[in-house]
């Protein structure tokens, strides 16, 4: 899908419409900063859930990655950022839609 370098769109810091550049951002994944990727695991271990012998039922499951339908989606949303030309504030898209690429021209 092609956009344009600069778009006008509404600036909350300005309070009116600005020429804002548009530029693309890498969706991050789980890390230190989204703390509660380990979450609920490690609450099934203090519940007891998690040890123990015989089958220990949802954590027996394999990997996600040996899945029937696991990465069947072939597009990622985008994630754009808008820069205002005039404060310099930086505005996040709300909500993406799905594209296979994107070019900004």
């Amino acid at each position: 899908m092609k956009m344009p370098k600069k778009i006008r769109k509404y600036c909350k810091y300005c309070g009116k419409y600005q020429e804002m550049t548009v530029s693309q951002a890498k969706s991050m994944g789980r890390n230190k900063a989204h703390p509660m990727s380990w979450g609920s695991r490690l609450r099934m271990r203090r519940r007891g859930l998690d040890r123990g012998a015989g089958n220990k039922g949802k954590t027996s499951k394999g990997a996600v990655s040996s899945w029937k339908r696991y990465g069947v989606k072939s597009s990622k949303k985008t994630d754009l950022r808008f820069k205002c030309s005039v404060c310099g504030k930086i505005m996040v898209q709300s909500s993406g839609f799905r594209a296979k690429r994107i070019e900004i021209k």
